[in-house]
């Protein structure tokens, strides 16, 4: 196994920057007093008065970035002093430049009062975002039965929190069930999709018999919804997995999607498994039951399933992220760990992704629980 450093995938450039409307970094809430701090020094050291107004008179706007309407009136007050107070030496300002000094300092207050009060608006809209995103794609426990598993998604729409890819692990009567699908469409329009499809696949995880009759119930959703959309020609890509009672072994169903990539032994190999067509298109009756293998599952064994935003990855000179030849790297670490790391690995080789980047990783839980 070879070490590597710990991800920073959550804080790669492509994440919202202060500029953005993320909290501003610390030199800036630091720089407004440093100014203050700097004018008050020089005039006390200086022999001679300075002519150094016009730098008061940034302090209010930089203090607007940072701080609420009360700080920047204080800060703003303390421009208006030191202007007036002879000890300072500021080479007498006129009024027109005092008043211009009170003007813009009076007009930061202002615009500080607006910014806060649209900052508490953003904030409880990403609260009510962050409890659809938990409603319609809750996080994945880290032990579903005797399955170990880590979701982990990335919408490719700035700003946004749930698009066009999905997953869900569930356990039920007949074992635990997995899914992870893309649908068509991406960012704030897959939603409503994506909020339907997991719904069929909880509600097919306790009454379907099998695999293939959940594949079916999720083909079903969709084209009952595309119906009721005027030229809405829904599809969706979906694997599909059930994991044996003791998690020894798994059955795959691929629809139009990658089948999943198993890391044995420090080797990545993509399982072949017989495809099948996308949901969405009309075969209600699902995919036939002898479809989808069963593959014998040993300890240590590894099930790594992501979407097209991971596999057609592009770096500046157009080649595919190469995950069967990255993924033994991460061999040993957990899977919340391992999802992190290949995220990482990612934006190293493509510097920002274009797609929805989506990692479901499962595996066996040992008997005792470790």
């Amino acid at each position: 196994m070879v070490k590597v450093p710990a991800p920073s995938a959550r804080r790669d450039s492509d994440r919202r920057g202060w500029l953005r409307g993320a909290p501003p970094p610390r030199w800036v809430r630091v720089l407004p007093v440093a100014l203050v701090t700097a004018v008050v020094v020089a005039t006390l050291v200086s022999p001679h008065p300075l002519d150094v107004g016009f730098v008061l008179g940034a302090i209010p706007p930089l203090a607007v970035l940072s701080y609420g309407p009360l700080a920047t009136a204080v800060l703003g007050a303390v421009s208006v002093a030191l202007l007036t107070v002879h000890a300072f030496r500021l080479d007498r300002p006129g009024t027109t430049d005092l008043l211009t000094v009170c003007f813009v300092a009076a007009l930061s207050v202002f615009v500080s009062f607006v910014r806060s009060r649209r900052d508490a608006q953003l904030d409880l809209e990403h609260t009510v975002a962050e409890a659809a995103q938990c409603a319609v794609v809750p996080p994945v426990a880290e032990h579903v039965g005797p399955v170990r598993c880590a979701g982990l998604y990335r919408a490719a729409q700035r700003g946004t929190l749930v698009g066009g890819d999905f997953f869900d692990v569930r356990r039920g009567p007949r074992g635990v069930r997995a899914v992870m699908g893309d649908v068509q469409g991406h960012g704030l329009a897959a939603v409503s999709t994506v909020a339907s499809l997991l719904g069929a696949f909880r509600e097919a995880v306790l009454d379907r018999p099998d695999l293939p009759a959940v594949a079916a119930a999720l083909d079903r959703r969709l084209v009952v919804d595309s119906a009721e959309v005027r030229h809405a020609e829904l599809f969706a890509t979906a694997v599909l997995l059930e994991f044996s009672d003791d998690a020894r072994a798994v059955r795959i169903v691929t629809c139009g999607h990658p089948p999943p990539v198993l890391l044995r032994e420090g080797k990545a190999t993509e399982i072949e498994v017989p495809p099948w067509t996308p949901l969405g298109l009309g075969l209600t009756d699902g995919p036939p039951r002898r479809l989808g293998d069963t593959l014998l599952l040993r300890d240590g064994d590894v099930l790594f399933l992501s979407s097209d935003g991971v596999t057609e990855a592009r770096d500046a000179q157009g080649a595919f992220y190469p995950l069967l030849e990255r993924l033994p790297r991460f061999t040993g670490l957990a899977p919340a760990a391992l999802a992190d790391h290949v995220l990482s690995d990612v934006l190293a080789h493509c510097g920002t992704v274009r797609d929805d980047v989506t990692m479901l990783v499962l595996t066996p839980r040992p008997a005792d629980g470790g």
